[in-house]
This record gives structure tokens, sequence and C-alpha cells, in this order.
């Protein structure tokens, strides 16, 4: 089941990279030694397993798009691409959305260590739930699914060089620096360890694990330019499949909801820095939208800056987010027969996701979606193929809005085309030119790691700044 794949220190972490900048305790009284309840390091019950295996999906839930100050990798991240815009006055949004790069942005440390909580918390439950509760497939392979999304999620947003840390029994053992390819292929294993382990049987609760998986592993393979595999991968993929995390009152806010439509801190990009897309003028029924109309209610946050909010209409206060589904399986498929010199079958792809109105997400009370959607024409052949990779990658914005997706697009798009890319220059797929709160856009085209990695002395930096 490819378990082995991933080196056994890796499988038994207790904590995040990282974990090197925290202090030692100097207390060692043992009168003032507590054990808290609530926090499970190890398992050594069912219960505990069970414990461990709820507490990455909550993890991930966080990582995404369950926490602020510092944000979720969906919206922090979307800041970098053409999605987001800071309507905020905190410096670390705004350097983001400038893109500054800038490994001092205290910003930086809060998804990358969701991301490897969410790993190593995963890489836990595993171990958990094979010993004591050995029938718990489902669990396991669900287990094995965050491990691959979370490596998938690295790789695509942040630089060359992510060292994946953890702990030995005691002991920290530092990661050494890896490839965002490396990560990829670790994704990969592991999603095959959750096929292997979810097995083929559609009546089983294991099927949902397994479509993951093959999502997953599909999204892997286009990063890594095997597009023959990654439509294999996710062939059977219905287009109604979705993995959804789900949030609550009682736990946490769709940050979606709570950092845009109701603290205005962050407001829907729309064609910004003349590259980005029109995600509000289009009028596009996959993204419901509601633009404010009077600055005294709907401005954003910075008051600086007299400039209307503008609201998604996707996502309420306790709204799930789908992180994988059959609409970008579908869409893995289009790209792959674009590729491979068949245009038919991508338009024909392409349209009946367009034309599938019971695909569109929900709209929230209050907000306006655009008529819907018809089918395109073929733009045609040209140079490179470059008017049918923007209708591909258009789609894919639109389809895939703040679910993380956009920033690995870009990367790709500006990707040599020897590493299967397209060959774009940047400065005609990233926001540039003046920023709208003053002085010019910068350079970043992909995520920094956190200045406390440094704290690991095999990690010096990003190994490269290549796309």
């Amino acid at each position: 089941m490819n378990r082995y794949l991933t080196p056994r220190w890796l499988r038994r972490p207790l904590v995040v990279a990282g974990l090197a900048a925290l202090p030692a305790l100097a207390c060692t009284d043992t009168l003032l030694n507590v054990t808290d309840p609530d926090i499970v390091l190890g398992a050594n019950s069912a219960s505990a397993a069970l414990g461990l295996s709820n507490g990455a999906v909550l993890r991930l839930t966080q990582a995404v798009s369950g926490t602020q100050g510092p944000d979720a990798l969906f919206m922090f991240g979307g800041l970098l691409t053409d999605e987001w815009r800071s309507g905020d006055t905190f410096i670390q949004r705004n350097t983001m959305d400038q893109r500054i790069w800038d490994p001092n942005n205290t910003f930086n440390a809060g998804p990358f260590r969701n991301l490897n909580r969410v790993r190593t918390q995963a890489l836990l439950a595993i171990d958990g739930l094979r010993t004591y509760l050995p029938d718990s497939a489902a669990a396991v392979a669900r287990m094995f699914d965050f491990l691959g999304y979370t490596e998938v999620l690295l790789g695509e947003h942040y630089c060359n060089g992510i060292p994946l840390s953890g702990i030995s029994g005691t002991n920290i053992v530092f990661g050494n620096p890896i490839s965002n390819d490396s990560l990829f292929t670790l994704a990969i294993a592991n999603a095959d360890s959750a096929l292997a382990i979810a097995g083929s049987d559609t009546a089983s609760p294991r099927v949902k694990a397994a479509r993951l998986a093959m999502v997953i592993k599909g999204r892997a393979l286009v990063d890594r330019a095997d597009f023959t595999a990654a439509a294999a991968a996710v062939a059977t993929v219905p287009d109604t499949f979705r993995f959804d995390v789900t949030h609550s009152l009682n736990v946490n806010d769709n940050q979606m909801w709570a950092l845009n439509t109701s603290a205005r801190r962050y407001t829907m990009g729309d064609l910004e820095g003349g590259n980005g897309l029109p995600y509000v003028t289009a009028d596009d029924p996959r993204i419901p939208r509601r633009i404010g109309t009077s600055l005294k209610d709907d401005g954003i946050f910075d008051s600086a800056f007299p400039i209307l909010v503008i609201r998604q209409g996707i996502w309420g206060r306790t709204s799930a987010v789908t992180i994988a589904g059959g609409i970008e399986a579908r869409l893995i498929t289009a790209e792959e027969r674009l590729r491979a010199g068949d245009p038919g079958t991508w338009l024909s792809i392409i349209n009946t996701l367009r034309t599938t109105t019971t695909l569109y997400p929900p709209i929230q009370s209050g907000f306006t979606r655009g008529p819907n959607l018809t089918a395109l024409a073929d733009p045609g052949p040209s140079t490179n193929d470059s008017l049918r990779v923007d209708v591909m990658y258009r789609e894919r914005a639109f389809w895939m809005f703040s679910t993380g997706h956009r920033l690995a697009d870009m990367r790709r798009l500006v990707r040599p085309t020897t590493a299967g890319g397209y060959g774009r220059a940047d400065s005609t797929v990233y926001p540039k030119g003046a920023w709208f709160k003053g002085g010019n856009y910068g350079d970043a085209i992909q995520m920094v790691l956190p200045v406390e990695e440094l704290n690991n002395p095999n990690y010096h930096g990003c190994g490269d700044r290549n796309p």
C-alpha cells in the first residue's frame, strides 16, 4: 500500500516544521505539571485514534479556509493571485497583495504551519487507527488523502526547497529541503496508498476517500506535466463528486465570509493589475457577488482609500468549501485533450460543464449571479494554441475560484514549455504596474517560506524561485 514510501520518522511526528522556534520550558517543578485531557499526542486507544483522525479533519479546515490573522491559505495565497485584493490596513496583507517577496512577513508562518499540522496529525492518526481500529479502512485512506493533498498544496504555493521536519521520540528530526516536484511525487504515492486501502467497491463508504485520492493524484500529475496519467487517474470520478471541508459557529467561520463579506478586509479582484481575470465584470453565474453602494457602509476596511468593497456570494458564515471534486476532474481531462491535439473533445468537455446548471455553486441570500452560461465557440488555432489555453485557464479560474488552485495555474502558465508549462512571461500573467494603494507590484510568483524555518540547520532559504 506504499506506506513505506514515507520514512518512518515522518510517519510518527508530534509537531510540525518550525518546532525548533519554540522555547524550551524552564520550569521543572512537578507540582506544576498538568495533563491536558483535550490534547491527544499519540494514540493509546481506539478513542484516541479517532480523536487524532477527527483532529486532522479540523486542522485541514483551519489550514485552507478556517483561520485569520495569520490567514488561511485560500485567502492569503489568493492575494498573490488575481482573486483577492487587500482592503485592509495590515501591512502583511498589503505586501502579499502587492506581490512583495518578504520572508519576514509575519503572516507567512500561519498557512505553512497549518498545512504541516495537517500532515503530521494525519501521520499520527494512520498509526493509531491501524493499531487500535484495524477495520477503519475508510478513515485510514482519508488520512493518506490528507497527506497527499497537503503535499500538493505545499508544492504548488511555495518556492522550491521545502523541508518536512518531524519528531522521533523526543528528538526533533530536521527535514532536508526538497523540490516542488518531489512533493508532487510524494503526493502521488500517498494517493496511491489511499486507493489501495479504499479499494474499488462503489457501495462502500470508502468510495469517497478513493475518489478524493483520484482527484489529488490527477492534480499532482498535472503539476508534474504527466497529462495522460492525470486524465487516467480521474476518469471514473463523477461530475457531481465533491469533497468538502465544513464550518460551524461552534468551531470556525468560513473565512471567505468573515474576511470579505463581513469584515471587508478582503475585496474581490477584478481585472487586477491589467492581467487579472474579470471575476466581477464578467457577470458569471459561477461567482455570485455584490458591489457595495455606499462608502459609509460598504467601503473597504482601509478607510484611507475610498473604494467600495466587492463581496463574494458563494459562501456564507458556515458554508462548506469544496477542495476537490468532479468538476476539477473534468477540467483535468479537458486539458489533457487540448494538449493531445484534440480540441473537439476539449471544447465538448468545457461546454458540457458550462451548460450543466446543476453544477453551479450555491448563491447566498442578497446576492446576484449572471445568466446561465452558453456553449463557447472554438477560438481556433493560434501560436502555441494560446487562445484555447486562455479559455482553458479562465474556465478553471471561474469554476474553482478561491479554492487554492489559481496560484498553481498561474505558475504553470509561466513555466517553460520544456517543463510542461506554457512559457508565458510573468508580466503577462500576474498583476503588474501601479498598485492601487501606491507604489508598484513586486515580482513574487509564489509564496515564500517563513523566516522561522531558518531555525532548521538544513534550511538556508528558498532553493530557487522558479515557477
